[in-house]
């Protein structure tokens, strides 16, 4: 698990590095800086404790499957984002004045992301369940 909650961790930073830059982008920077948080690397790790949501819904719909992965990525980053607002005053990221948001910590827009950020999931979790059967494997 310890192993599974880093991987999530740095996945989660690369995706958001690579968001940030890509945002950078469309703005016009064409340096394209990335930005993360410490915080963020935490936060992604708990996708961890997403894999048992993707064990019980193998089999199910892709609608339904994403549905869920965004809900539950909505209130990850919910409860995380208002945790460390009252903890330390403020959060790594801001949502004000972005349409549908909710306390400048979520935002309802980002639903497609979210979905496609849930199914990604998916592909990273069945990799690692296939790397793990394969290990004992190599060594024999």
């Amino acid at each position: 698990m310890k192993i599974r909650f880093l991987i999530y961790g740095l996945g989660g930073w690369c995706l958001e590095i690579f968001w940030t830059g890509l945002g950078s982008l469309l703005s016009g920077d064409m340096t394209l800086p990335g930005r993360t948080s410490i915080w963020m690397f935490l936060i992604y790790g708990l996708a961890v404790f997403i894999e048992p949501i993707h064990e019980k819904l193998r089999g199910r719909s892709v609608f339904i499957r994403g549905g869920v992965y965004a809900l539950t990525i909505y209130f990850i980053e919910f409860t995380t984002g208002l945790t460390l607002k009252l903890l330390l005053g403020t959060c790594p990221w801001s949502y004000s004045g972005i349409p549908l948001s909710i306390y400048g910590i979520i935002t309802l827009s980002y639903l497609p992301v979210w979905f496609l950020t849930g199914l990604l999931f998916e592909r990273t979790h069945d990799l690692l369940l296939q790397l793990k059967k394969i290990r004992p494997a190599a060594q024999s």
